[in-house]
């Protein structure tokens, strides 16, 4: 039926012979019958199957205490039940140090690959094709390979330089990048199979997609963790608390559908999340913001031959006096009050990514929500009780991850001395000395040395 409704409306279009020749008489068949739709309605129904549902999925250890509930209330509880573990379980990872933090973030972007890639796979059926699964995680591999090599080298050159074999591979880290990444591209060259070339190259796009949304971003992170973990913990924290509230508030108050995406979000529970998102958010970033543990950058320290974790309190988080304007500081005096605040900048970056968090935040929520429709599943993966699969849980929180960094980059973010000292000494010694007499005699001509 579809079929015969874009010939009505488009009769006089022609493609290619070689196609038209190939597919018209099918089309011709699929015009008598509803039979393609309902094949194609059935595969996606085979999707959910394959990739597994978990939103609805009650463990077996909860089932029978669980029976009597009805079942909205059942899902409610074993969501609540999760949530409280997986917000336990990120608090003994941040107890654990940026290290943890790191690993898993690796581990969750490992995970998020897999739900999207094994969709592709499912959608596609081509399972008995050479090489292609294989094929996504030499990609995978090489796409990590460059990013975290990078990271090693802004951060840890002068640990770098004191191994031999790790200069080596600093020195020649894109070009050995590129050149894995061509051994993917020629492996899938290789592999192509003349009947499945439309499918065949349809996943190589899925797969170049899936990178850039999932390692990308949690390059990104690792970006973060590295300012500080109070740049990864509070955002992070934010899309947590804002899914958890506005899923609070759009089941108790919510009656006015938000977007037909998702058709249980309400405006009540987008609204009432956002609130609580920036005032919650408020008051964690107050309190993280006192203890250098959180917020100083992580440096690779000479002297401790380690990771430093203390520094000096950043700037941003060194208590400040703001003015109130003016018919506001006028009635601070009228009362006898203050007609000034004092708090950290930090507490206003804090306000802008609540704002982010709550405003935009959810809209990586409906992209996600949006893919998942397309498809015909409700979930990602089985592997969360009452929420589904990874990629369920951090749609929003790449997104963020993102904002988050380019807004360090933009706003906060400024030279570091330390930084550009460990770029001086992968320089040769002439080379070192030859930057010491610029920057001396620079200085003295401009008064700083006497």
């Amino acid at each position: 039926m579809a079929d015969q409704e874009l010939r009505r409306r488009h009769p006089n279009e022609k493609g290619d012979p070689d196609i038209d020749s190939e597919v018209l008489p099918s089309e011709e068949k699929a015009a008598d019958s509803d039979g393609p739709t309902e094949a194609v309605d059935s595969e996606l129904e085979d999707v959910a199957k394959t990739v597994g549902q978990g939103t609805d999925s009650t463990p077996e250890l909860l089932e029978g205490t669980l029976a009597a509930l009805p079942p909205r209330w059942r899902n409610w509880v074993i969501r609540g039940i999760f949530t409280w573990v997986m917000i336990f379980g990120f608090a003994w990872i941040i107890y654990m140090g940026p290290l943890a933090l790191m690993c898993i973030t690796l581990a969750v972007q490992v995970k998020c690959f897999s739900e999207i890639i094994n969709i592709g796979y499912a959608v596609y059926r081509i399972h008995g094709l050479p090489w292609f699964r294989s094929l996504s995680w030499w990609f995978l591999l090489c796409s990590n390979y460059f990013f975290y090599g990078e990271s090693l080298v802004d951060y840890f050159i002068v640990l770098v330089n004191k191994l031999e074999f790790l200069r080596v591979l600093v020195t020649y880290h894109r070009m050995i990048s590129f050149l894995l990444y061509i051994v993917g591209f020629v492996w899938f060259v290789l592999s192509l199979v003349k009947k499945y070339y439309m499918k065949q190259f349809s996943l190589f796009a899925w797969t170049h997609v899936a990178l850039l949304i999932v390692v990308t971003q949690s390059y990104l992170i690792i970006q973060n963790i590295f300012e500080g973990m109070i740049w990864f913990i509070v955002p992070v924290s934010m899309i947590i608390i804002n899914d958890v509230m506005a899923y609070m508030f759009g089941f108790f108050f919510g009656r006015t559908p938000l977007i037909k995406l998702s058709p249980k979000k309400t405006w009540e529970g987008y609204l009432g999340g956002g609130f609580a998102t920036v005032l919650m958010g408020l008051l964690l970033s107050q309190q993280l913001a006192r203890y250098p543990y959180f917020t100083c950058p992580l440096e690779y320290s000479e002297s401790m031959d380690g990771v430093s974790y203390q520094c000096d309190l950043p700037p941003q988080f060194l208590p400040q006096e703001y003015a109130l304007p003016g018919c506001l500081a006028t009635l601070c005096k009228l009362f006898g009050a203050s007609p000034t605040l004092r708090f950290s900048p930090f507490l206003i970056h804090a306000f802008v990514m609540g704002l982010f968090s709550s405003i935009i935040g959810p809209f990586g929520g409906f992209f996600a929500s949006g893919f998942k429709r397309a498809f015909k599943i409700k979930d990602f993966g089985d592997l969360i009780p009452g929420h589904g699969g990874i990629m369920d849980r951090f749609d929003c929180q790449f997104l963020m991850a993102t904002f988050v960094n380019v807004y360090i980059s933009t706003f906060v973010k400024s030279p570091s001395p330390h930084k550009i000292l460990q770029q001086v000494y992968t320089l040769k010694p002439e080379q070192q000395l030859q930057l010491f007499t610029i920057l001396r005699d620079q200085l003295t001509a401009r008064g700083v040395l006497g």
